[in-house]
Order: C-alpha cells, then sequence, then structure tokens
C-alpha cells in the first residue's frame, strides 16, 4: 500500500477531520462565550462533574472502534474507501440522541455550530469546519451526510436497545486514494472519539462539554484515544508500520500538541 502523499493528507487532515479547526483554543473561546447560560432550558445544565474529573480513560474504553477497507459505491467509479467505524451506548432515549445529533441550538453546546437548508436534500456548513449535503434523515435511525467532499460520507446509525439506552454507531467512509490506507484514520478517529466523549457530556448535564479538550485534561484524551487508534489500525493490517507511525506522528501534533514554552 503506497505511503499518503501530501495532497492526500492535506485533504484528509484539513477538511474531514470533525474538529480539526476546533484546537484552536481561541475558537474554542468565542464558542464558548457565545453558548447560553444556565436560565436556557433546552438542556440540563450544572449536572456534569468538573471537566478536572471526567474519567478520561473511562470514556474512551466506552468506544469501540474498527478501521476497514471495502468496497463502496460511493468510491469515485467504485473502488474501495477506508472506513472509520466508532460505536457507543448513552445512558438517553433514542429521541433525545437525535435531536442532539440534529437540533443547531444543541450541536452549538458540544460539537459546532451548523447553518444551512437542514432537511432531506438540502446542505449545511458547519462552522470554520466541513459542510455537505444531507442524503439521508430518517429519525431516530440514521442520518447521512456527505462531510467535506461529495466521496466523503458519514453516517451516524441510532438504536434504542431499552427505554432510557441508545447505541449510537458512527461510520466515515473516504476513498482510499483521499486517505493513504487505514493510516488515514489516524487524522480523524481522534476527533470522533471527542465528539462522541463530549456527546456523552452533553447528555449528562456536564456545564461545559465543548470546552474539554481545551482544558486541562485535553492533552491526555488526545494521547489516549491517539494510543487506542494506532492499536486498531494495526490490528486490522490496512497499513504498513511506516504510515502507522507517521500517523501516529501527525496525530499527536494535530490532537496533542506539546506545550509551547
Amino acid at each position: 500500500m503506497a505511503a499518503p502523499d501530501r495532497r492526500s493528507l492535506a485533504f484528509w487532515s484539513q477538511r474531514l477531520s470533525a474538529l480539526a479547526t476546533e484546537l484552536a483554543r481561541g475558537h474554542r473561546a468565542a464558542r464558548r462565550a457565545a453558548l447560553p447560560h444556565a436560565h436556557d432550558t433546552a438542556r440540563p445544565t450544572g449536572k456534569g462533574p468538573p471537566m478536572s474529573e471526567i474519567d478520561v480513560a473511562g470514556q474512551l474504553a466506552a468506544i469501540h472502534r474498527e478501521v476497514q477497507l471495502k468496497a463502496a459505491d460511493t468510491a469515485p467509479e467504485g473502488g474501495d474507501v477506508v472506513a472509520v467505524l466508532l460505536r457507543r451506548e448513552y445512558t438517553a432515549d433514542a429521541a433525545d440522541v437525535w435531536d442532539a445529533l440534529t437540533a443547531p441550538d444543541r450541536l452549538r453546546r458540544w460539537f459546532l455550530p451548523v447553518t444551512g437548508d437542514l432537511r432531506l436534500g438540502g446542505t449545511f456548513q458547519t462552522e470554520g469546519n466541513a459542510g455537505g449535503e444531507i442524503l439521508t434523515c430518517d429519525a431516530p435511525r440514521l442520518l447521512r451526510v456527505t462531510w467535506g467532499d461529495a466521496a466523503s460520507i458519514v453516517a451516524l446509525r441510532l438504536t434504542a436497545l431499552d427505554a432510557d439506552r441508545t447505541a449510537v454507531e458512527l461510520e466515515h467512509t473516504v476513498p482510499v486514494a483521499f486517505a493513504g490506507g487505514g493510516a488515514g484514520a489516524l487524522y480523524v478517529g481522534p476527533g470522533w472519539d471527542h465528539s462522541l466523549l463530549a456527546l456523552d457530556l452533553h447528555l449528562t448535564g456536564h456545564p461545559d462539554p465543548s470546552g474539554v479538550e481545551s482544558g486541562p485534561q485535553g492533552p491526555e484524551i488526545g494521547r489516549r484515544s491517539i494510543a487506542a487508534w494506532v492499536e486498531v489500525v494495526r490490528a486490522s493490517g490496512t497499513a504498513t508500520a511506516d504510515e502507522v507511525a507517521a500517523g501516529e506522528a501527525a496525530a499527536l501534533a494535530q490532537f496533542a500538541p506539546a506545550p509551547q514554552s
């Protein structure tokens, strides 16, 4: 498998990462300042643990991860795609989880502000990050959108496990030509990890899910997440040792940068 070229890596890391631009602290600070405060009753507030008390290991262990190479109709002229798959369960009913994933006033609290024609066939734009088209919207079961490019597909599948427990599966598929092989998962997997972690904090009433990554536990979240994805990519057999090493180094620079002196 050929190593990804600069153009492929730039496409993957800059346009497809769920939280790439979120890593800038200035953007996060501005976004938090614009958030509704405790008097806003659209979601529970003030019930979660302080940021310094989040169980990072437990949160990341709750996520199941896979990396696959497979054929997909969405790839240009057929061909293979890299599929990055994450699953985790939430203590909330499917309707509440779906609302958190699709309602703009809630998305801005834990993910990103979203604007656009938010309906089936419409388009959307996340603030400072990817936009796309809404391909499927089957509430509260399946949401499929393009993410930054017509060949980049993000699917969210919800399964109600019981009255107050819901499983969420997130799959991001991109043509191998863009991702450069399975090691491309290291450019987006940690960002999606943080998204699923922040969603849990939002659903359980944490006061500031969007600020966790830039808080004191942010570097730990990044390092632990990257280590988990390195293991998954190695086990998948979809990348060479050199590709994994290069992906790990790039992911550390992006998601767990060394403190500046």
